[in-house]
């Protein structure tokens, strides 16, 4: 397929605002489209599923000099059309229309070329690496059209900026391959999905289809090419593979203790929630591999968790869900996430590391074992399946402390011992519940004693000044818009922030993970590749016109660095509506 065929449709994806249209407009294209697995990918602005931590690996000033490479215009020229623009996919693009530069042999790109290419990048290592990286990029710039160069650009950067969210994607899917079967009748001059009741059923029933087939794989391209070529029988076939992550199952949060049992049922399972990091732990054929909820591989990082998961978890393949919680070696308490976060990052004295912060593996969940998917199967069953599978080793690995129960104060009781031993609170499991990747469904509940918190990723910021002018502050923060892919800002942070990083947070640590996102300044002001997730309190949620997503957050401070985390986790505008909506004193507004 021609490279053109593919930006004609980001051109019109970001042409509109409107989500049925962006469907219309991506299934149609689906229908037809060669190389479903790699446009897929591209049109994410993706060369791999999100599951996989290959990265590009190219900053802005890297594609400065691919810039200037294929065109000929000079780095100054290029940085002064930058910071005018505010994108250098625009740059690109303009710079690509009066290119100097001619060569003999530019051929029209396809599809496969771009692909092939910006895979290339990633895997590139060793002397001279830079050059060739830059050649790579320059080489498709030069065979490019402006508007072919500008997503290039924006792909290399993350940065696509067609407004696809996950929930459009699907449902595109589900246009292009069910249209017939779901009573798909989407009226172009209104703007309108006109369904009776009997055909939004039905419809209902293949966005469904098409979601979990999805919850399992992980992979848009995967479950495209499932549908358009095996059909739902196939879709039904996807199953879960140990070695491939799967995302993990979210918990809404209830009020206390009546809220959950309301929410969960009677009787309901209470367990103990830990202040860790999740881990989704894989055995495939004797080889463990481990995953955080980011699902990024964490193996090389904790050969302590291998070593105990290969001694103390019986069977040859499984899936397993787990909270690592750090332990003070003197005193065998649990210690905050913090402490031990900086192990998920490490790649040089792990040894060292693990004996400095110890873990404990508690064991809550699993969903695949000798060969067959838990994911139907009720909780209280895959309870018992962990019950045979983990040995219980005090302070190394053990399942998660629970209490089975239809009592309120028993729940209590238990959820202040969870309080007293340094937890955040318990989770409520619906007994029968099954698990749903990716879901907050009603299935579990967490109870915390104070207002949730909200996990935003970082935007943009500003330099300080005086002391701290070397340093980025102020921080802006945004959560996640899932209708259109995008971040919206919500307020700035730069409190619970240390000036130094002997302990804590620091301007030094977080000025050093943002300087290499940095995509546009203007005078003191920054913006930054949305990567940095952070978690934050707040004394209230406000209605704001002042910030993209029409709220603010009144008192923002930093509680913690989420290295587990990765963007596409933080919380949703719909999240911060809830919570403004159950704030004290506030459900009216």
């Amino acid at each position: 397929m021609k490279y053109e065929v593919l930006v004609e449709v980001y051109e019109r994806l970001e042409a509109t605002t409107k989500r049925l249209e962006k469907t219309f407009v991506l299934s149609e294209f689906l229908k037809s489209a060669d190389d479903l697995d790699k446009v897929l990918l591209l049109l994410q602005g993706r060369v791999f599923p999100n599951w996989d931590q290959r990265e590009l690996g190219m900053a802005s000033k890297l594609l400065l000099k691919a810039i200037a490479t294929a065109t000929g215009a000079s780095l100054e020229k290029i940085e002064v059309v930058w910071k005018e623009t505010g994108d250098l996919g625009t740059v690109a693009a303009q710079l690509t229309t009066k290119k100097s530069q001619v060569t003999l042999f530019s051929q029209p790109l396809t599809v496969q070329k771009v692909f092939e290419n910006l895979r290339k990048i990633s895997e590139m290592e060793g002397a001279g690496t830079v050059d060739r990286k830059v050649q790579l990029v320059a080489e498709l710039l030069t065979s490019s059209k402006s508007n072919q160069a500008k997503y290039i650009i924006r792909t290399i950067l993350g940065e696509l900026r067609v407004g696809l969210g996950e929930g459009t994607i699907r449902d595109a899917i589900v246009w292009a391959f069910f249209a017939e079967k779901a009573g798909v009748k989407y009226d172009k001059a209104t703007n309108e999905l006109a369904l009776s009741d009997e055909e939004r059923i039905n419809y209902e029933k293949y966005t469904t289809l098409v979601q979990e087939a999805l919850d399992v794989a992980n992979d848009f391209a995967e479950v495209a090419k499932v549908a358009k070529e095996k059909g739902e029988n196939g879709l039904q076939n996807i199953s879960l593979l140990p070695g491939k992550p799967v995302k993990v199952m979210l918990f809404q949060k209830a009020k206390d203790i009546a809220n959950a049992f309301s929410i969960v049922g009677k009787p309901a399972a209470f367990e103990q929630k830990y202040d860790g990091f999740r881990l989704q732990v894989h055995k495939k054929s004797g080889k463990i591999v481990l995953y955080t909820r980011r699902l990024e591989n964490v193996t090389a990082q904790f050969p302590d968790v291998v070593q105990r998961i290969s001694k103390f978890v019986k069977g040859s393949d499984f899936i397993i869900d787990a909270e690592v919680v750090g332990i003070d070696p003197q005193t065998k308490k649990y210690l905050p996430f913090q402490n031990i976060s900086q192990r998920i990052k490490r790649k040089y004295d792990i040894e060292e590391m693990s004996q400095k912060f110890p873990v404990e593996i508690n064991v809550f969940d699993v969903l695949f074992c000798e060969g067959k998917s838990l994911l139907k199967i009720h909780f209280i069953e895959r309870r018992d399946i962990l019950k045979k599978i983990v040995e219980e080793v005090p302070r190394e690995i053990k399942l998660a402390e629970q209490v089975i129960t239809d009592d309120e104060a028993v729940a209590e009781k238990f959820y202040k011992a969870s309080l007293d031993a340094g937890n955040e609170g318990v989770m409520a499991k619906n007994l029968q519940g099954i698990y749903k990747p990716g879901s907050r469904v009603g299935f579990g509940v967490k109870v915390k004693p104070t207002m949730d918190t909200l996990e935003v990723v970082i935007v943009g910021a500003e330099w300080g000044e005086g002391k701290r002018g070397q340093w980025l502050s102020s921080f802006i923060i945004a959560v996640r818009d899932p209708e259109t892919n995008s971040f919206v800002e919500i307020g700035r942070v730069g409190t619970g922030i240390k000036e130094k990083s002997e302990e804590g947070v620091s301007f030094e640590q977080l000025t050093q993970m943002l300087q290499p996102l940095i995509i546009e300044e203007k005078g003191r002001e920054v913006t930054v590749k949305p990567e940095i997730v952070i978690e934050v309190n707040y004394e209230e949620i406000q209605k704001s016109p002042t910030y993209s997503s029409g709220f603010a957050l009144r008192f923002p401070r930093l509680v913690k660095l989420r290295t587990d985390r990765a963007a596409e986790d933080i919380n949703t505008v719909e999240d911060v509506v809830l919570l403004a909506e159950n704030q004290r004193g506030r459900g009216e507004q």
